[in-house]
């Protein structure tokens, strides 16, 4: 029999059961959405016996660059933090794919909606977790009648927890309207991001994404996106991008921790391509898809081994 796998949290700075990291409902993240998050995934593969956590540095960089902007009185590092979610992953004996939710909050208990001077703590929790939209089968997507915050009024490049009631406004609605996702133009009108990923779009061969000033997150796959296409001979340019482009576009595909790679079948009832996934897509999710596993020696240096 296989050992059993442990529902463990890390909560005020110690690894505990899950059913024991609570908050009060008087804490001043849970009234105010004062909290910086982020989402990590690791990969299990059989034949090494392992689970490779995906650039688990990266994601830990950016989450202390979020407590940053946002004030928030924090003093752990990105490799303080990165030792601590592998023993969690270790000592909850997780031998599958899994996803790992940092959450930086303000745990006073008080009131006035501030980030500073305020007493902030650290919790990770753990899931199994796989697909998390479907990459495989095509994502039916429309743009939203709600807009993406700016960087003046929320900082985009922190993931901040107030931050995603717009993102879920999006989400619902494109849901309630049959859809499977959400595309966001930015206060100006040009595309921004999905409700919580990144967005590419294939045109003549070259791969076109918004730039951090269309209100985008700055996403570790993205990035990794980035490397991804320049090894494979494929250009990628960072630009404003019309709405209308998003309807002659010959590929579009989401990247995002959660979505990982994911293509695009249908925006706003128009067809993308031929409605099949394209060659630059299908080639950029077969790299993705065989580094995060653990078999593409040239990016070993992405992948964290847990065990």
């Amino acid at each position: 029999m296989p050992d059993e796998t442990k529902d463990l949290s890390y909560f005020e700075g110690k690894i505990i059961p899950s059913e024991d990291a609570k908050i009060s409902i008087q804490t001043h993240a849970f009234q105010y959405g004062t909290a910086v998050f982020g989402g990590i995934r690791g990969y299990h593969n059989e034949t090494r016996k392992n689970v490779f956590v995906f650039r688990i540095l990266d994601h830990y960089k950016r989450l202390v660059n979020s407590t940053k902007i946002m004030q928030l009185q924090f003093d752990k590092t990105p490799e303080e933090l990165a030792e601590i979610t592998l023993k969690l992953i270790r000592d909850s004996n997780l031998k599958q794919n899994v996803y790992v939710r940092p959450i930086v909050y303000t745990s006073a208990l008080q009131l006035s909606p501030r980030f500073h001077d305020v007493k902030t703590e650290i919790a990770i929790y753990v899931l199994k977790l796989d697909d998390y939209l479907d990459t495989q089968n095509g994502l039916r997507t429309m743009v939203s009648s709600w807009a993406r915050f700016s960087d003046n009024q929320i900082p985009t490049l922190s993931k901040v927890s107030g931050g995603y009631v717009n993102s879920a406004l999006a989400k619902s609605e494109a849901v309630q309207n049959g859809m499977d996702e959400a595309i966001f133009l930015d206060a100006r009108g040009f595309v921004s991001e999905g409700s919580a990923e990144n967005i590419f779009l294939v045109r003549n061969g070259e791969i076109h994404t918004p730039s951090v000033p269309s209100s985008i997150l700055e996403g570790i796959t993205r990035r990794s996106i980035f490397k991804i296409a320049a090894d494979l001979g494929i250009k990628v340019v960072e630009r404003d991008i019309a709405r209308s482009e998003l309807y002659i576009s010959d590929e579009i595909f989401f990247s995002g921790t959660g979505v990982q790679v994911a293509w695009l079948k249908e925006v706003d009832r128009r067809k993308v391509g031929d409605g099949k996934i394209g060659p630059v897509t299908k080639k950029i999710q077969s790299l993705f898809f065989n580094t995060v596993r653990g078999e593409e020696a040239k990016y070993e240096d992405w992948l964290t081994p847990v065990y």
